[in-house]
C-alpha cells in the first residue's frame, strides 16, 4: 500500500489518470457545442485560454497542451521512480476520487444545518449550475485544479520558501491563501455569483480540502474528487 500511495502522487500517474478526462471534456465540448463550444466551457478554462491568447497562443488545443506539457515535463524529471503498475494505480485513483467526492458532498449537505445550530442564520442556495452539462463539471475539476492547486498554491508555497519560511509554515499559509482566492474567484470574476457568506466559507473549506488531497494524494486524485463532487452536486440538486 505504501508503494501505491507514493505512486498516486507521481506526475506520470496523474497524467495517465487525467488524460481520458481531458480528452472527454475537450472532445465533448466540441461535439456538443459545435460553433458555440465556448458556452460549455468552465470559467477557469475560459480564463486560461484568454491568458494564452494574450501571449499570442490562441489555438483550441493550447490549454490542454499546457496541462499535458506541465505534467509530462514533471514526469520526465522523475521518470526513474514512475509507477510500475499504472493500470492498478489508475483504478485505485478512480476509486479514491469517488470516495473523496462523496465525503465532500456529504459535508456540503450538512454544512447549512451545522451553521444554523451555531446560531448563524444565513439563507443560502449553492450556485452549481443545475442545467450545466456534465462536461462543464469535468472541466471545472481539471482547470480549477490546474489554476488553483498546481499553479497558485504551488507558486505561493514557492515564494514563501524563497523568503526562508520553513516548510511547516509555508505549506499551511499557502493552502489558506490559495483556498481564499479560489473561493473569491467565483464571486469577483465577470458574471460571478453574488457574494454570500455561506457559499464563500464553504468554498474556502473545499479549497483546503482539495489542497490536502493535492499534497497528500496527488494532483490526479484532487482533479477526480473535484470533478466527482461537482457532478454529484449537479445531479442531486
Amino acid at each position: 500500500m505504501s508503494t501505491y500511495f507514493r505512486s498516486t502522487c507521481h506526475p506520470w500517474a496523474s497524467l495517465l489518470f487525467l488524460f481520458p478526462l481531458l480528452a472527454a471534456y475537450e472532445g465533448g465540448v466540441y461535439w456538443l457545442g459545435g460553433e458555440q463550444a465556448d458556452r460549455l466551457r468552465n470559467g477557469a478554462d475560459s480564463w486560461l485560454r484568454w491568458q494564452l491568447e494574450v501571449f499570442g497562443v490562441g489555438h483550441v488545443l493550447a490549454a490542454p497542451a499546457v496541462v499535458i506539457g506541465i505534467l509530462l515535463l514533471r514526469s520526465c524529471w522523475r521518470w526513474a521512480d514512475r509507477p510500475t503498475d499504472p493500470v492498478r494505480v489508475w483504478f485505485g485513483m478512480a476509486l479514491e476520487s469517488g470516495l473523496f467526492a462523496f465525503l465532500l458532498w456529504q459535508f456540503s449537505q450538512n454544512f447549512g444545518p451545522l451553521v444554523d445550530r451555531l446560531g448563524v442564520k444565513v439563507e443560502i442556495t449553492l450556485q452549481t449550475g443545475r442545467t450545466a452539462q456534465i462536461l462543464t463539471y469535468i472541466g471545472a475539476g481539471i482547470y480549477e485544479e490546474v489554476l488553483f492547486r498546481l499553479g497558485l498554491f504551488g507558486a505561493i508555497a514557492l515564494v514563501l520558501r524563497v523568503v526562508l519560511l520553513p516548510r511547516i509554515l509555508a505549506i499551511p499559509l499557502a493552502a489558506v491563501a490559495g483556498a481564499v482566492l479560489f473561493s473569491a474567484a467565483h464571486h469577483l470574476v465577470p458574471n460571478g455569483e453574488p457574494m454570500n457568506p455561506y457559499v464563500f466559507a464553504f468554498r474556502v473549506i473545499a479549497g483546503l480540502y482539495f489542497t490536502a488531497l493535492y499534497v497528500g494524494r496527488g494532483f490526479g486524485v484532487a482533479v477526480g474528487a473535484h470533478a466527482g463532487y461537482d457532478i454529484l452536486v449537479g445531479v442531486t440538486a
